[in-house]
């Protein structure tokens, strides 16, 4: 069977095509700038250096799924010669509150769910729905499954997501921590599993999902027990724009010292601070790396920052879990910024984590770089959300009856 995944921005469409006999990557794309001028779709197939790139005007979502099947089926750069080689849609949904806890077979009463959390989820869950709608009507007899950021986090318990306010807004209003990035801790957390040659159900783990997002789990025999991102993805980590988690009371300070809106001071912890707030530079890590070797100390501060709020979750999930059998680093930064995992590792040695500088030289492929005499290893595993959408969208599809050699 091939599967299809989608992913949804407000103004962008990521997709991929498996094969999901092998797991097999058979192309990837993208369009941006989705209702807006100067759209493009960028399509490369596997295996071929030249990628198809088509500059044309893209009114909406549904023009846009309309280029990434005409692409798809091209003739010189496509991997289908029919449309019904696709045997499922898999869709990235970011929010699903608490009704969900696994990925599920799209219906109306699922989008319905997902309309009732765009309040939850106002920057992703409109666009996610988009995406959605432009398939269905597209390719009306196609399975479509949702598949949740937040779902792998539902098994935290109550004292891990509850907030310590009045619980009537719990009750009324579902206020409590979700967490995100979920189907990224999940695929590290297995991957882990296996390099170790344990049971993931044996197994007490740190995953580190660090990018200009970026999250901490801490995933006790398979389950999740606790996770740093909140009730939206601006808490915890101090990310590329994002503050994390601060202060509360900052917030009406700011604005009355600013003469600003809530909103506007909330823009601002949203888009200008994190790395980019605290260096006044960037919020990309290689140039903050960059800037340090001409010696910007803000740019070292921001990325000091960064670390000692890493740290900090790992401690507390470490004592959390009564002990730690791996920590692992996934996701932009913590695939390809050696100098980040180095700092954030320096510092755990009583707690038995040491890195190896030297196995820590790696980019790009499973590898565990922690040194022969710590109690705790330290793996760095790419992370392919993607493929774990389009295994769950695969296994649905195929406990519906769809012949999964189609």
């Amino acid at each position: 069977m091939k599967v299809l995944v989608i992913n949804c921005g407000s103004s962008s469409l990521k997709y991929q095509v498996l094969d999901m006999r092998k797991e097999t990557l058979m192309c990837k794309g993208l369009v941006e700038r989705i209702g807006m001028e100067g759209s493009v779709l960028t399509q490369e197939k596997i295996g071929v250096d030249e990628k198809k790139v088509i500059e044309t005007p893209i009114a909406d979502h549904k023009v846009a799924m309309k280029q990434v099947i005409a692409a798809l089926l091209d003739q010189d750069y496509g991997v289908l010669k029919d449309l019904e080689e696709v045997g499922a849609v898999g869709h990235r949904v970011v929010h699903a509150g608490e009704r969900y806890s696994e990925s599920v077979l799209i219906d109306n009463s699922v989008i319905e769910v997902l309309k009732e959390c765009i309040e939850l989820a106002p920057l992703h869950n409109p666009p996610n729905l988009l995406g959605i709608n432009a398939c269905r009507e597209l390719m009306p007899n196609v399975p479509m499954v949702a598949v949740f950021d937040t779902a792998f986090h539902q098994t935290m318990p109550p004292e891990s997501y509850i907030y310590a306010i009045p619980y009537k807004y719990y009750d009324k209003y579902r206020i409590r921590r979700y967490g995100f990035h979920g189907t990224s801790h999940k695929y590290v957390a297995e991957r882990a599993a296996i390099l170790l040659g344990v049971s993931l159900y044996d197994l007490k783990l740190i995953t580190c999902h660090l990018g200009n997002g970026a999250s901490v789990s801490a995933i006790k025999r398979g389950r999740c027990i606790d996770t740093s991102m909140g009730f939206t993805p601006l808490s915890g980590l101090a990310m590329g724009t994002r503050s994390g988690s601060v202060d509360p009371a900052i917030i009406q300070f700011v604005a009355e010292k600013e003469k600003k809106t809530m909103e506007e001071v909330l823009d601002i912890l949203n888009k200008e601070s994190g790395m980019l707030g605290v260096s006044g530079v960037s919020s990309d890590f290689r140039d903050l790396d960059e800037e340090v070797q001409n010696g910007n100390v803000r740019a070292e501060l921001a990325l000091k920052v960064f670390a000692h709020r890493v740290r900090y979750y790992i401690g507390a999930y470490y004592l959390e879990m009564n002990g730690l059998d791996g920590i692992v680093f996934t996701a932009g930064v913590g695939e390809n910024d050696t100098t980040m995992r180095e700092i954030i590792c320096n510092e755990l040695g009583n707690l038995g984590i040491k890195l190896d500088l030297v196995k820590n030289k790696v980019r790009g492929r499973e590898a565990i770089i922690s040194r022969d005499d710590s109690r705790v290893s330290i793996m760095m595993i790419p992370t392919n959300e993607e493929l774990m959408i389009a295994r769950d969208t695969y296994n649905i599809a195929r406990n519906m009856g769809f012949d999964p050699a189609k």
